[in-house]
């Protein structure tokens, strides 16, 4: 099949995607007409002043957050599931959201077991940049590795070893410390987009632009991957350089995500595969696109069904991740009888 053929797929997920920005932006304790949805976001006369303060300084940014969430942790699953060539691969085999958490865990944990004062930083953005921090480690440590280690398997196990010692040491942590440290903790791990300000949106959409900038650029060299390191190398991709893109794009996109919105599982291993049973290609410059449509519209729904309609509770968006998605992805595979990959 040729590119254009996918146009009308295209279209489909575009339209979908609006239908799941406007129900987000209306669905929520408080119930907003979607006429009034679309006067806030235009510019136009809204019915009452307080709908149009919780659509553009609350729901909106949580939204546009939930967007850049669900594509960046969609892009990065297919960039570890091609790099890898392994269908249970996902943003987190390399030990980024391991890393993220022992910052969060040192941060929040550290205070009472290791005498460490949190005095210093306080707040979401200490949380954010023990998160970073303990990414930004993790990430130099496995980019050191990949420059050393040829195999890309080994690669993967290494990645898999550094979550268990960062989990090994997270538990250590959370046995020496206090019951209110440990709900706090609890807390983060549950995963959140709605604790962003604009001002951390806009930080957060420059680490996924320049995460989607370097997958892009990589489109070539994922397809080559696909057939084999050997024929790879034959084709002239520059193994080493082009692994070494992938690796610091997944940890940008994923390590950026789970500072700002916590560990979201899931999405990352789902989207790719849902994606495929609809598009039936393995060229990564129709996947790319297609996947980040997918990450978006998925997360929104999950968004949507976490904020509970009409209710004042609010659900931990990383348990309604897998609720909602893992029944699709094996109705599917059960459906189709075969895993495209």
């Amino acid at each position: 099949m040729n590119n254009t053929s996918y146009i009308p797929t295209f279209l489909i997920l575009t339209l979908v995607l609006l239908v799941c920005v406007l129900a987000n932006l209306s669905l929520g304790s408080v119930a907003i007409p979607i006429k009034d949805v679309i006067a806030s976001l235009t510019g136009s006369e809204v019915s009452k002043s307080s709908w149009e303060y919780i659509i553009v300084d609350y729901r909106l940014p949580k939204a546009i957050t939930a967007i850049i969430a669900g594509s960046g942790l969609a892009v990065s699953g297919l960039l570890m599931q091609t790099l890898f060539r392994n269908p249970l691969a996902g943003p987190f085999v390399l030990g980024i959201s391991s890393g993220a958490s022992l910052g969060v865990a040192l941060y929040i944990l550290g205070g009472t077991a290791l005498g460490l004062s949190t005095a210093l930083l306080s707040g979401k953005w200490g949380l954010i940049i023990a998160a970073s921090a303990g990414s930004f480690l993790v990430l130099l440590m496995v980019i050191g590795v990949a420059t050393r280690v040829k195999d890309t398997m080994a690669l993967l196990i290494i990645g898999l070893m550094v979550g268990s010692l960062t989990s090994a040491v997270v538990s250590v942590l959370a046995y020496f410390s206090k019951a209110e440290e440990l709900q706090r903790f609890v807390f983060w791990s549950f995963g959140s987009l709605g604790d962003l300000s604009w001002n951390g949106v806009g930080i957060l959409a420059l680490c996924f632009s320049a995460g989607l900038v370097l997958s892009i650029t990589s489109i070539k060299s994922l397809d080559s991957f696909l057939l084999g390191d050997a024929y790879a190398r034959t084709l002239g991709t520059r193994f080493s350089r082009s692994r070494l893109l992938i690796i610091i794009a997944t940890s940008l996109l994923a390590g950026s995500i789970t500072a700002f919105a916590g560990p979201i599982a899931f999405i990352g291993l789902a989207v790719p595969h849902l994606i495929r049973q609809v598009i039936k290609t393995t060229k990564h410059i129709i996947l790319l696109p297609a996947v980040i449509m997918g990450g978006a519209i998925l997360m929104l729904i999950c968004d949507t069904i976490a904020q509970v309609p009409f209710s004042e509770f609010t659900l931990p968006i990383n348990a309604i991740s897998a609720m909602v998605g893992a029944p699709v992805v094996i109705w599917l595979l059960v459906r189709k009888k075969k895993l495209l990959f």
